[in-house]
Formats: structure tokens, C-alpha cells, sequence
């Protein structure tokens, strides 16, 4: 049954880095997206804006299927078809040829988001301890991976299918092959799955919430770090690339320790010390006098922002233990709404305001988190405060032979 575990773990933490590395490679090769395909100024906010729409669409027809499908086939279906639809993306020619690869990415990616952190707070219930920040460190350093594969496609003068077909031959088959050890969790308890609807979930606005908040001040940071540094701090242009990566590095590193924190001292105290850090990052950007202090707030917020939205999901599979799956995939929802919010919020205030006035924003916002920090306590009978149980022998369903 460890064995079984482990496979597990090791399975969806490959799964992790597969869309960390397949998200970064579509995010950050936009400009040449935008030259492929003679996407106008005008028009790529509408195409930017329909991915996480329709994500959020995907998480919604998520929280339906998973009442009749497992989470572990959900997973082993949407993730080829999130690589398939970036191929897509960089093999076509036409604006409609690029409209139906992003509306299936972003379907897709929906269900895969919502499916994968099923998978990992069920996990995470059956370990008995904190293991979610794992699962997305794991997905950071995919991200670095993609990013760094990106960089090398433009240094190359690469075409966009050029660059992601190797990715995909290479992710799509190992995806699919370990997708064979995903663990679901085991039956929820009926009585508490049917008494879990009439709430509606109320307790789990706080967490929407925060949610919400920690994706505001992620996307300020992946869609304003580089501008910011060269226009209101005056860096060079090369220099202005380094805080996204600054930033990617830090959030590997603090997720990789992270789960060590919650089990040490519990998750309410990770999550105000990383909202603390996280606000105290935006304060030092907003008032740098110059790009290397600027780029030590960039710092700041990586090792702040990354605990946020693990515990987050972690937080509703204890809240609702028979029904962690709904919630996830409405908390998910969230993750969306986030980034729809947060860089048109930071350029209108710039525009309108300055530039570091925009960065106090999301560092106020992010301290509202303090006020919702109790949300991420567990029941007394729960794991996760610090004094965690055993490792359960209930390891749940494995996806073999589904």
C-alpha cells in the first residue's frame, strides 16, 4: 500500500510539473503568438481574457462530472488535451485556427487545474500531513522549465511548432503512462456529502476570497514585473526579464520547504507569515529607489505568494471532507477570476494614478488574507494544526484499469 502511495505522489507531481512547464510555454511565447498569427493590440485582451473564462467555464463542468466520474480519469483525459491545443496553438494560421486551440486550452486546463488539486488534497488526506505544497513546487519548477525552454525557442529564432513539439512528444505519452498510479480518495461519507449542499458553501467565501487576492498579486507580477522594472525603475531592458524569473525561482523555493512549515507550526501560521512577506515584497517594490531593490521585493513576494493558494485548496478538503471535490472545483473558479482582475486592475491605476501607487493595491489586498487566516485552522480531529495522525492505510481508489 506505501508503494501504492508513493506512485501516487510521484504521478501527480509529474503531472504538476507537465502543466507548469506546458502553461509557461504558452504565456510566455504571447508576442510571438501575436506576430503568427496578426493578432492587433486591439485584440489580444479578448484572447488573453477567453483563456481563464472558459477555464473557469471547465471548473464548473468539473464540480458536475466529478459527481460521475473520478478525478484521476478526468486527469488522465484533460492533460493531453491541454498539450494537444498548445500544438495547436503553434501550428496554425488563421485567427479561427488560434481561437479553437485557446478555447480548447482553456476548457481543458479548467478541468485539469480543478482535477489535479482533487487529486492531491485527497492524497494529502489519506498521508495524514501537509504534502500540497509539493504538488506545487513541482508545478513551479515546471514552470521554470517551460520558461527557460521559451526563452531558448525565441534565442533560436525557433517557429512556435518547432518549440512545442518536442515538449509535447515527450510530456503526452509520460502524462498518460503515469496517470496509470493516480489514487483517488476514497468514497465520501454520504450523510456528510448531502448536509454539505444546504450550506452552500458559505464557508468557503473566506477562502474564494483569498483565492482571489493571491492570484491578483501573482498576475501583477507576470504581466507588470518586467515593465515596471524598466519604466518606473529604469532598468535595461535585459535586466527587466530577470524579476518574472526571480520570482518563479522563489516560489520553488519556498513550496519546497513549505510543507515542512505547516506540519512544524500549522497552516494559519504559514499563511499570515507568507501574506506578510507577500505584502512586505509589494511595499519594498512600490518604494524602490532603484531595479536591484526592486528586484529584492520581487523576491519577497515569490517566498510570500506561494503558500497562498496550496493551503488554500488544502483548506477546503478539510472544510468539506465528503464533498472536497465540489469545493475544489468551485475554489478553483477563483484562481480565474484572479488573474482576469489583476492586471487590468494594476494598468488602469497606473495609467490613471503611478505606477507604484498600483503596487500598494495588491499588497493592501493581500493583507486582508490576515483577516481570513482562521479559515485555514483545522477541526480539532483533522490533520494539518501540527499534530498530524498517523499515515492511514485507506489509500484510496487507484485509477488502474478505469
Amino acid at each position: 500500500m506505501t508503494d501504492v502511495l508513493r506512485r501516487g505522489r510521484a504521478s501527480l507531481a509529474f503531472s504538476f510539473f507537465a502543466q507548469g512547464a506546458t502553461f509557461a510555454l504558452l504565456v510566455t511565447r504571447i508576442p510571438a503568438i501575436q506576430d503568427r498569427y496578426g493578432v492587433s493590440d486591439a485584440l489580444l485582451p479578448a484572447f488573453l481574457a477567453a483563456v481563464p473564462i472558459l477555464a473557469g467555464v471547465g471548473s464548473v463542468a468539473t464540480e458536475q462530472l466529478v459527481k460521475r466520474i473520478r478525478p484521476s480519469r478526468l486527469l488522465r483525459w484533460s492533460q493531453p488535451v491541454v498539450l494537444l491545443a498548445l500544438l495547436g496553438v503553434g501550428s496554425g494560421d488563421h485567427l479561427a485556427e488560434l481561437a479553437i486551440a485557446l478555447g480548447a486550452f482553456g476548457l481543458a486546463v479548467g478541468a485539469l487545474d480543478a482535477s489535479m488539486n482533487m487529486l492531491g488534497v485527497s492524497l494529502q488526506r489519506t498521508y495524514g500531513r501537509s504534502i500540497m505544497l509539493g504538488f506545487h513546487a513541482a508545478y513551479s519548477l515546471g514552470g521554470i522549465v517551460g520558461a527557460s525552454l521559451a526563452w531558448a525557442g525565441a534565442h533560436w529564432h525557433l517557429s512556435l511548432f518547432v518549440s512545442y513539439l518536442p515538449v509535447v512528444l515527450l510530456l503526452l505519452p509520460a502524462t498518460f503512462v503515469g496517470s496509470r498510479w493516480y489514487v483517488d480518495g476514497g468514497a465520501p461519507d454520504a450523510k456528510e456529502a448531502v448536509e454539505a449542499g444546504p450550506v452552500v458553501f458559505k464557508l468557503l467565501l473566506p477562502l474564494c476570497l483569498v483565492m482571489t487576492f493571491a492570484y491578483i498579486g501573482d498576475s501583477t507580477v507576470s504581466n507588470w514585473s518586467a515593465k515596471y522594472l524598466q519604466d518606473v525603475l529604469g532598468s535595461s531592458e535585459q535586466l527587466a526579464t530577470v524579476p518574472y524569473n526571480v520570482y518563479m525561482v522563489m516560489t520553488l523555493v519556498g513550496r519546497a520547504v513549505g510543507d515542512l512549515g505547516v506540519r512544524r507550526f500549522g497552516a494559519v501560521a504559514v499563511v499570515r507569515l507568507g501574506a506578510v512577506v507577500a505584502a512586505l515584497g509589494f511595499a519594498v517594490v512600490a518604494v524602490a529607489p532603484g531595479a536591484w531593490v526592486g528586484m529584492l521585493g520581487f523576491t519577497l513576494l515569490g517566498l510570500g505568494l506561494c503558500v497562498i493558494v496550496p493551503q488554500t485548496f488544502a483548506a477546503a478538503g478539510r472544510l468539506f471532507p465528503g464533498a472536497s471535490d465540489t469545493a475544489i472545483a468551485r475554489l478553483n473558479i477563483f484562481n480565474y477570476v484572479g488573474f482576469l482582475i489583476g492586471s487590468p486592475l494594476v494598468g488602469a491605476l497606473g495609467d490613471a494614478w503611478s505606477y507604484r501607487g498600483a503596487m500598494l493595491v495588491p499588497m493592501v489586498l493581500v493583507l486582508v488574507t490576515l483577516g481570513y487566516a482562521r479559515s485555514f485552522a483545522p477541526e480539532p480531529n483533522r490533520y494539518g494544526d501540527g499534530h498530524e495522525r498517523p499515515r492511514t492505510a485507506d489509500v484510496g481508489r487507484g485509477s488502474n484499469g478505469l
